[in-house]
């Protein structure tokens, strides 16, 4: 058994001793069920805010890394690459292909600054020709680092939902296997709604294969309205790609709370799971404006960003 499954069940059954626990005493007073019912209902939801290195991608790893440390957030998601030389080309955080040795020495690197890793991009689409091979091999960078999500999505056009099926039944088990979710997002074409990615997590019935909630793809590719459509897949929601919408003046994605987006609403139907959530900011840009030109304009921005949702979060869970 690897550490982080050992780890994952020692904390169930620590859990489970101690609704138990309670269950017990409440029997005897005769209200088990009720506060059952009420502890399922009030146990909130640990959102982990993190930074996506996406943001920083014209400037180095190592200075995106230190960035989003300085500014106060405590965990952090790779993606995708990153321009490590004034006017060069942009390097791969993790390639396909590296050994899981790679993934978990950036892993030390980014715990060393305080930060923790949660999620990894896989750069494939699950209907990819090498789609099983490389969502394999993140699936082992993911565990090797301690990295408990690798995040994919499909085709803006759309792919084939058997092939889908076909191919998450494969690699369930193996992302349990090594203590490791694989999470679908939104990204337009035939799974561009929450609903349709939790058909097809409902029909693969895999722990190991959950949705990821992105609100702004949703509005930006499908023209949606996202709070009715997260409604209807919450249930197996595990975690969020953070980034907001405009339609007006300008249509354009933009960085939480500089959008048309009700994070409030949007985090509500999932704010008392009692589970570990992650919250990865892929875009903290204001819109309409440039983009800033220094990495320090990104940090101002990722500061702003993590400040707006930690109040939301705060006050969805009073």
């Amino acid at each position: 058994m690897n550490t982080n499954e050992e780890r994952s069940r020692h904390s169930r059954r620590a859990m489970l001793c101690k609704v138990t626990g309670s269950l017990v005493g409440a029997a005897s007073l005769g209200f088990a069920a009720p506060l059952l019912a009420q502890e399922k209902q009030r146990k909130k939801t640990e959102f982990q805010l993190a930074c996506m290195t996406l943001p920083y991608a014209q400037f180095p790893l190592k200075r995106a890394l230190t960035g989003i440390a300085a500014v106060g957030y405590e965990y952090v998601a790779w993606g995708t690459s990153h321009r490590e030389t004034e006017g060069g080309s942009r390097v791969p955080v993790m390639p396909t292909d590296a050994p899981p040795q790679q993934a978990r020495e950036l892993a030390t690197v980014c715990r060393d600054l305080g930060l923790e890793p949660l999620m990894l991009f896989s750069t494939v689409y699950p209907e990819a020709s090498d789609g099983l091979k490389v969502l394999t091999q993140r699936i082992k960078q993911a565990s090797a680092a301690g990295i408990g999500q690798v995040l994919t999505f499909g085709h803006t056009k759309g792919g084939s939902r058997k092939l889908w099926i076909d191919r998450f039944k494969k690699l369930g088990p193996i992302a349990r296997d090594h203590g490791v979710l694989i999470v679908v997002k939104q990204h337009g074409g035939s799974t561009g709604t929450g609903e349709v990615c939790a058909e097809i997590i409902r029909e693969v019935d895999d722990e190991g294969i959950q949705v990821n909630y992105d609100a702004g793809n949703v509005m930006d590719y499908m023209k949606l309205d996202p709070i009715p459509d997260i409604k209807k897949c919450a249930d197996v929601v595990r975690s969020f790609c953070m980034k907001d919408h405009r339609n007006w003046p300008k249509n354009q994605d933009c960085g939480p709370g500089f959008g048309e987006i009700d994070h409030y609403r949007l985090l509500h139907p999932v704010a008392f799971t009692g589970l570990e959530m992650p919250l990865c900011c892929e875009n903290i840009f204001a819109p309409i404006i440039d983009r800033p030109q220094l990495p320090e304009g990104v940090d101002a921005l990722a500061r702003q960003v993590r400040e707006y949702l930690q109040t939301v979060i705060q006050g969805v869970q009073s």
